[in-house]
């Protein structure tokens, strides 16, 4: 059996891989907060007919050795954290990390997730949460009867109540960091997990020690450039096209040699 027909089936599985995660970056393309993946290939081991170097003759060796390789494989699916462009949305309550740094949220099931989606609001009772109604960590409740709300470059959380003038400082939001953001792991609605490959989470306060300052009434877009990704997706077609056509005159080779007499 020809090792092409294997060795094109891999090039087409890891296209199909390229064309998945392509594809999750252009439906995310308006997704507050989104960070595009980018699909990273390895080849597969070498089937070795002659060493390089080995003896090919009195006093000869051979310069480059025969070794075939054996296709190609999806080695990790990493993301791409680069800040996304700002949208400006007025609410005092949008927020973006401009830099480094990620926003704490409670998950239902007790553990914490980490977002850049800025995007929060006061529930029922003016408790600061998400879109998905997770709270803000460290809780930060609006009084009843705020008439102003502001949220520093620092994170401080300031509010103005009724036709008082006096500001009242309610709350801190820090923020959270990792030595290896792309290590976390993504769970959905816009929420990451420290894994072993992140680290631990390291806290720190906006625009303090290499952490982004938070920019309030503005929330942070996807970082997906269209363009790329559509060159991208051609790149991929193409690849996937002619990993098949690979195939098919394999397997023409084949008939051939069921045919000889």
């Amino acid at each position: 059996m020809l090792r092409s027909l294997t060795t094109a089936a891999t090039g087409m599985q890891a296209q199909q891989q390229n064309m998945d995660t392509i594809a999750n970056n252009l439906a995310n393309v308006s997704t507050s907060g989104f960070k595009r993946s980018r699909a990273e290939f390895e080849d597969l081991l070498y089937q070795t007919q002659k060493e390089p170097g080995a003896a090919s003759g009195l006093n000869a060796v051979s310069p480059t050795g025969v070794q075939t390789g054996l296709g190609v494989k999806t080695a990790a699916v990493q993301k791409d954290f680069e800040v996304g462009a700002a949208k400006i949305t007025n609410n005092p309550l949008d927020m973006m990390i401009e830099g480094p740094g990620f926003f704490p949220i409670q998950i239902a099931d007790g553990q914490v997730g980490y977002t850049r989606d800025g995007q929060f609001k006061p529930n029922a009772n003016g408790v600061i949460v998400d879109k998905n109604g997770n709270s803000l960590i460290p809780q930060i409740t609006i009084p009843q009867g705020t008439t102003g709300i502001d949220v520093g470059a620092d994170g401080k959380v300031s509010v103005v109540v009724g036709n008082n003038k006096d500001i009242q400082n309610i709350g801190q939001i820090n923020t959270f960091n990792f030595i290896n953001p792309a290590g976390l792991k993504a769970l959905g609605k816009n929420l990451f997990a420290p894994t072993g490959s992140s680290g631990q989470p390291q806290q720190g306060t906006p625009g303090q020690g290499g952490f982004g300052e938070i920019a309030s009434k503005q929330v942070e877009g996807s970082n997906v450039n269209i363009v790329d990704e559509m060159v991208n997706m051609i790149t991929a077609q193409r690849s996937y096209e002619t990993n098949s056509k690979v195939i098919q005159a394999s397997d023409q080779m084949l008939q051939y040699m069921n045919q000889l007499k």
